[in-house]
């Protein structure tokens, strides 16, 4: 492979990473002080299933960040690239987690992943 393959790669993969980590550490924090319910993710109140979804989508837009600062070039294709996969595993997941409610809150991570990819990498490109 090549050098530029490889950085496209680590782009990419560093972009999931720090979002997938953060979003992670944040729920065991808020899980561990007893602020949220990740076994009955249903019983938890609206309003911190919301913030659970804006926080989410504040990572989703610094690993797209993460990721349009690394790539080797054209940054903007890197993220709608890391955005695709995100898409996927977030229909896949809410398919295979249907039986799990509130539907709404899979839905709105599904709606947004796009719009937040691109926010963050449009701040990671401008001049």
């Amino acid at each position: 492979m090549t050098n530029s393959i490889l950085r496209s790669i680590w782009a990419c993969l560093a972009g999931m990473l720090v979002g997938a980590i953060l979003a992670i550490a944040t729920d065991t924090i808020l899980e561990k002080t007893g602020l949220m319910d990740t076994v009955q993710f249903d019983s938890n109140p609206g309003w911190l299933i919301i913030i659970v979804i804006i926080y989410r989508n504040v990572y989703n837009v610094l690993g797209s960040f993460v990721t349009a600062k690394l790539a080797p070039f054209n940054p903007m294709k890197h993220v709608m690239i890391l955005a695709t996969i995100g898409l996927v595993v977030g229909i896949v997941g809410t398919i295979v987690m249907w039986h799990v409610p509130p539907h709404w809150y899979p839905i709105s991570l599904i709606i947004l992943t796009l719009p937040s990819a691109w926010l963050g990498g449009k701040l990671a490109i401008r001049k």
